[in-house]
């Protein structure tokens, strides 16, 4: 006891991105991990601060691929995600692009749904308060209102608001998360359709697949997902099934909203790095990765209710706060990983990869 009070002494309430730490915070854990990762970001930082040196418009390679899934640190992030998304092209190309939808026509339901959004937007965030100063609210209802405007076919759907405050809370611009924001859901979450057009018109074709009040690829990704859980999880799959529990009733919040809100900020965040650079496999990736984890867990689910508490229950932990080993474990489900990153050779790490393997040295 003593030990967790001198831990929420000199952990501080509010986390670097103005969320305020909840009542049962587990202060003495949280101050284990961080001292390790402290190291980590450490070493990160310095072998970013080398690699970007003397470079301009970060593009993507195998060795940007590498260093991402290894984790960018924050003062490098906004950067790195505008470099490989494609949002920092569609930026220079298009100047001024993002003031004159600021000023363009009104429309009283698009401001109006955005609106009715705004103070439940990270109620737990001081910077997103009213009586902060700035207020983030005047700056995502801004980002939220210019990408409805963009895309009117979509114009604003629930679950935007917490992506679109991520990347104002990574970028500190409205203009860069706009254009994030455009890059994120109209390139590289999973299209239905869009072929053959130009890439402009096709993203806002791909954006309305996944955001439009049908969100058919919301529904294709989790479809995908119960079919790769029953491959490779059969006996999650046949629980789901004997209970009648659908996808969408247990994950249908992390594909929407991206994670946000559902895994530790930190996590989210590097899911995200990993996501602007390689696209939406990485989605599919942390959820096996989370539901393999604690396959025995869910399968002791007795009831509907009972399952989708579980699944609630599995977002949360030390599995998922320690990001860096749970981001070795969900990034490299897919194919084998390099020599001695994580103290096996690829030929003895058959897909799919878990979090049991631990990280070597040599790959931090």
């Amino acid at each position: 006891m003593e030990s967790a009070e001198r831990a929420q002494d000199r952990v501080p309430r509010v986390d670097p991105y103005g969320f305020e730490r909840p009542e049962d915070f587990d202060y003495a854990a949280y101050e284990e991990f961080a001292s390790a990762y402290l190291v980590v970001l450490t070493r990160r930082a310095i072998k970013w601060s080398k690699l970007l040196k003397g470079r301009g418009r970060v593009q993507r390679s195998g060795t940007v691929k590498r260093y991402i899934r290894k984790g960018i640190p924050l003062e490098h992030r906004a950067r790195i995600w505008m470099g490989v998304s494609g949002a920092q092209a569609q930026m220079d190309q298009n100047p001024g692009y993002y003031q004159r939808l600021l000023q363009g026509e009104h429309d009283d339901r698009l401001e109006e749904a955005i609106r009715t959004d705004m103070n439940r937007t990270f109620p737990d965030n001081v910077k997103f308060r009213k009586s902060a100063d700035p207020c983030l609210q005047k700056t995502l209802y801004n980002v939220l209102l210019a990408y409805g405007r963009h895309n009117q076919g979509v114009g604003y759907c629930q679950g935007m608001n917490f992506v679109a405050g991520y990347l104002i809370l990574v970028t500190q611009s409205e203009e860069e998360a706009f254009w994030l924001l455009d890059a994120l859901v109209g390139r590289i979450l999973p299209a239905v359709g869009g072929q053959g057009r130009s890439a402009w018109v096709s993203s806002l074709v791909r954006a309305a697949d996944y955001y439009s009040p049908a969100m058919l690829g919301l529904k294709t990704d989790q479809e995908v997902l119960g079919e790769l859980v029953r491959t490779k999880l059969p006996a999650v799959a046949a629980l789901m099934d004997g209970h009648g529990v659908l996808w969408p009733l247990v994950v249908s919040r992390w594909f929407i909203c991206l994670f946000v809100d559902i895994l530790p900020v930190e996590t989210v965040l590097r899911i995200w790095d990993c996501l602007f650079n390689e696209g939406s496999k990485i989605i599919f990736r942390v959820a096996l990765t989370l539901i393999k984890q604690h396959q025995a867990f869910i399968l002791e689910g007795t009831s509907v209710v009972d399952i989708c508490e579980r699944f609630k229950a599995i977002t949360r932990g030390s599995f998922v706060t320690e990001c860096h080993t749970f981001m070795q474990a969900s990034v490299w489900a897919g194919s084998a990983p390099p020599p001695g990153s994580l103290g096996e050779s690829p030929s003895a790490c058959p897909w799919p990869l878990w979090a049991s393997a631990s990280v070597g040295p040599s790959d931090l």
